[in-house]
């Protein structure tokens, strides 16, 4: 048989894979909290300088005459990061974003070469590692390197996380369990929000955020490899292993399971997979839908960070944007489901169509005409399909 049928024999998503993949979404709001930590420990206050008018201050002068008139505590009033200084906290920010990047060209490539679990196990711990670096950084040097740091960590556990979603289940449920875990990160974003009102000094505020990362982990060690990884490798025995593992902790037989040979069809041909990835690139059509998806994925994650990110600096409570900025997502994720598995809509014209009416509300949010009901409205129809919703 082949992995579908397997999966049909295991259970598609029985007790054991709603197990493992909450062990996977809980890392989801861990991996939040780890992308929205400078928004909220890179809080400026409001100051005034005591100084005539002359020279500009110093570094060494600015804590004799730099007085913060907010009860803030963040990186910002512990190493006086005003004025000239005050590029610092985007660039702690932009260095975790670096960071993501390379994690995702770096991850993707090594789980493919040496196993999702490994490769999972070992960028939550590090991340773990890396997050309490930042929480006790003694200087903003160390600090901004170890969200770099955290950054490579976060962008590689997240792709390796959410094809774990996916290969941990039978394909009718794909579109579930890949929506679960962009629904938890904004359950986290939400949470993220409501931990910082708890919890204002920004040291304390991230080591709680990354304590979480602890019990993750040792959750995650049990996590089984991927059936599909295994056997795409050739490691048939080991695949029926994990499949037999799976299907007996949810409660079906599954003595006889045997897997076909990888590369042979029913029909007893081989399958010849001809250039894999590259084909994107040599494939003229494969390279214009590919060079169409990494723009709309770059243009939509453009948007929704710059309005997460953004948060911090609007009026009112930026606890209260934060924790909104999340909430207003959940809703989006049912229409998600609901929209990818009907026939009439499907990935390619839903995501044309609320493209466009986020652009047009885009439009209206630069005219002035609706700017908060746009923006919060923008936010809802991008988190429907972003590409990694399309897998």
């Amino acid at each position: 048989m082949d992995l579908e049928e397997a999966f049909q024999v295991v259970g598609e998503f029985g007790p054991y894979q709603k197990r493992t993949v909450a062990v996977l979404l809980l890392t989801q709001v861990y991996m939040a909290c780890q992308s929205m930590l400078i928004v909220l420990v890179g809080s400026t206050p409001q100051f005034r300088i005591e100084q005539q008018e002359g020279a500009p201050l110093s570094q060494q002068e600015l804590p004799q005459q730099v007085t913060f008139t907010e009860d803030i505590d963040s990186i910002v009033t512990e190493w006086f990061l005003i004025k000239q200084q005050a590029y610092k906290v985007s660039l702690a920010g932009s260095l975790f974003f670096a960071g993501l990047l390379v994690g995702n060209v770096i991850f993707g490539p090594l789980s493919d070469k040496i196993g999702r679990r490994p490769v999972y196990l070992i960028g939550l711990f590090f991340e773990v590692v890396f997050g309490y670096v930042t929480a006790f950084a003694p200087s903003y040097e160390v600090f901004a390197l170890s969200r770099l740091l955290v950054g490579l960590m976060n962008g590689g556990i997240g792709l390796v996380c959410f094809v774990l979603t996916q290969e941990y289940v039978g394909k009718s449920y794909w579109a579930m369990t890949g929506t679960l875990t962009s629904m938890t990160f904004a359950v986290g974003i939400a949470l993220f929000g409501a931990l910082g009102y708890v919890i204002r000094p920004w040291r304390s505020l991230a080591t709680a955020a990354n304590s979480s990362g602890v019990l993750i982990f040792l959750l995650s060690v049990s996590l089984p490899e991927s059936p599909r990884w295994l056997y795409s490798q050739g490691q048939t025995w080991r695949a029926e292993e994990v499949l037999r593992h799976m299907a007996l902790r949810n409660g079906n037989a599954a003595n006889k399971l045997m897997l076909r040979p990888v590369g042979v069809t029913k029909a007893g041909n081989h399958d010849d997979r001809g250039m894999g990835v590259l084909q994107l690139v040599i494939h003229p059509v494969l390279r214009l839908r590919t060079m169409v998806l990494m723009f709309v994925w770059y243009a939509c994650s453009l948007v929704y960070y710059g309005l997460t990110l953004g948060a911090g600096a609007m009026s009112g409570n930026r606890y209260v944007n934060m924790a909104m900025y999340g909430l207003v997502e959940l809703p989006a994720y049912p229409l998600c489901i609901y929209f990818i598995n009907k026939h009439w809509a499907g990935r390619r014209k839903s995501m044309a169509s609320f493209l466009w009416l986020g652009s047009a509300l885009m439009f209206l949010s630069d005219l002035k005409l609706i700017k908060i009901g746009s923006r919060i409205a923008v936010r809802f129809q991008l988190v429907v399909f972003m590409p990694q919703h399309q897998r």
